[in-house]
């Protein structure tokens, strides 16, 4: 690129956000730039055939979609497209000696007798109703203003117009209003889960990161549901690079930004490529990258570490999926939403204090699910035909510092735990169901907090690159959540105010903040 080449705006990193604020931008009449430092677009939303021989696309990182707005999807014309879980969820437990578990799914009276066969009555049943249907409201509410200017607190909190709501999600640890509409460990323990994924955290945490995580689980779409991108996640980021391309941006992978200047009306961005190093210019820069990767980039002082990121992700294929102690539900229902283990309420208090005094926990929570179920496109046909099917677990309460010595052996006992957690739901052991490739090697990937740091540059290995914030206006947040102290430099990836998971809404905000709208 030469050093004359200049831009209305230059989007720094090609995740989905990135490609969001770029397709807005072009389609606006913008000339814009996307540099990205690895040599394909997508950022942690791709997929890969980890397994050699084997065409198997498995989501390698982020896996679900909740928080994509319609919106988004209509106005950048994206072909593209996502389908909803047969199966909410379902949670193994022994019950008089006798394995069994909480099945969820849209079937009410099942669902009801579920809860009643588990919990000895249908009373929790009637409260999981109540409690989900306040944060379903909430979502109603909420949700739709995630791509607006932030509203005040005050705003937000009448919008809302429940203060009982208000109070358990914005207010009081979560812990006080699960321990109130709940009795049963079990099912207070599928509830908090959506407040600990990927979040280091527990029900009573006075700073509240437990409840900010969970509103962002429980309102994507106004609904909280969670579905299954059909293609895999990289068919989202495909779908968004040919949006932007057609719109006119230009997109230059394996382009490393190695430094911004800006006086706040203009800027010079440094890169680094295959033909060396180079300067663009720009009216405005967008970056996708965490803000202590921004402040690096800018040369300011970095912002006081993020907190750890607290998850293990892992990736399997299977020749089939594996039987059930539990003889009266099928693995292919219970395997189709998440599959919960070790997550009763204690479990993860537990795991955190263990976590917490930098030990691993001893029974490790995690839960999984199977995408290729919903969506058996992500498999060969002839994979598909034998009955080939994909797992993906996503560990809870595993933060930064418990792989900070000898990383591969701390990763390789923590794995070896969770799938012996794993095996004791199961009739059979999961090795004896695995696949392997090409090269006669078990088709199963772990990732650490520390792998994505290392891969995606996301400090800590946090998945939303700082402290998720409430969804409101706080001091210096700006109109949309995406300005920084450089009037002409915006956050457009998961750190800015709103951002987190696959949702395209810091890319929208950064680009409606540099149209002025």
């Amino acid at each position: 690129m030469p050093h004359s080449d200049a831009y209305d705006a230059v989007i720094v990193g090609g995740g989905h956000n990135g490609l969001v604020a770029a397709a807005y931008l072009a389609r606006a009449g913008r000339r814009v730039l996307l540099m990205e430092r690895l040599g394909h677009t997508g950022g942690a939303a791709v997929s890969t055939r980890p397994f050699a021989g084997l065409d198997a696309r498995l989501s390698r990182y982020s896996y679900l979609v909740s928080l994509l707005p319609r919106r988004i999807v209509d106005d950048l014309g994206l072909r593209f497209s996502l389908a909803k879980r047969t199966v909410s969820s379902y949670t193994p437990a022994v019950r008089g000696g006798r394995p069994t578990g909480l099945l969820v799914d849209g079937d009410t009276a099942r669902t009801r007798e579920s809860f009643a066969r588990i919990t000895g009555s249908e009373r929790e049943y009637d409260s999981w109703r109540r409690f989900y249907g306040m944060t379903r409201r909430v979502a109603e509410r909420v949700f739709p203003t995630l791509t607006e200017p932030l509203p005040t607190r005050e705003a937000l909190r009448a919008r809302i117009g429940d203060e009982t709501a208000w109070r358990a999600l914005f207010e009081r640890p979560l812990g006080e209003a699960v321990e109130a509409a709940f009795e049963d460990d079990l099912v207070r323990g599928v509830v908090l889960t959506d407040a600990l994924i990927g979040t280091f955290s527990h029900a009573h945490d006075p700073s509240l990161r437990q409840n900010r995580c969970f509103l962002y689980h429980v309102i994507g779409g106004g609904t909280g549901d969670w579905d299954v991108p059909i293609g895999g996640m990289g068919a989202l980021t495909d779908a968004l690079a040919d949006a932007a391309r057609a719109a006119g941006a230009r997109i230059a992978t394996g382009c490393e930004v190695t430094a911004i200047a800006t006086d706040g009306k203009t800027a010079e961005v440094m890169f680094r490529d295959a033909d060396g190093e180079g300067l663009v210019a720009a009216r405005h820069v967008l970056v996708g990258a965490a803000p202590r990767e921004l402040a690096r980039l800018l040369g300011d002082e970095p912002p006081a570490p993020p907190a750890e990121g607290a998850q293990l992700k892992v990736n399997m294929l299977l020749r089939r999926l594996p039987a059930l102690r539990d003889p009266d539900v099928d693995p292919r229902e219970a395997f189709a939403g998440t599959f919960h283990i070790a997550e009763g309420y204690g479990d993860l208090e537990a795991a955190y204090g263990q976590a917490a005094a930098g030990k691993p926990p001893s029974r490790p929570p995690s839960e999984i699910y199977c995408h290729s179920l919903t969506d058996p496109s992500i498999l060969a046909p002839e994979l598909a035909r034998e009955g080939y099917q994909t797992l993906t677990l996503f560990g809870l309460q595993t933060p930064a510092r418990l792989f900070a010595g000898d990383h591969d052996t701390a990763l390789a006992a923590l794995l070896e735990a969770t799938l012996e957690l794993l095996d004791a739901q199961l009739a059979e052991p999961i090795a004896d169901c695995l696949a392997y490739d090409a090269e006669g090697m078990p088709c199963i990937e772990a990732k650490s907090p520390l792998d994505l740091e290392r891969e995606l540059r996301l400090p800590g290995g946090n998945i939303f690159h700082r402290e998720l914030a409430f969804p409101y206006a706080q001091e210096g947040t700006g109109r949309w959540g995406v300005e920084t102290r450089h009037a002409n430099v915006l956050l457009c990836g998961a750190g800015a105010v709103r951002g987190g998971g696959v949702s395209g809404i810091p890319g929208h905000n950064a680009a409606m903040a540099v149209l002025g709208r």
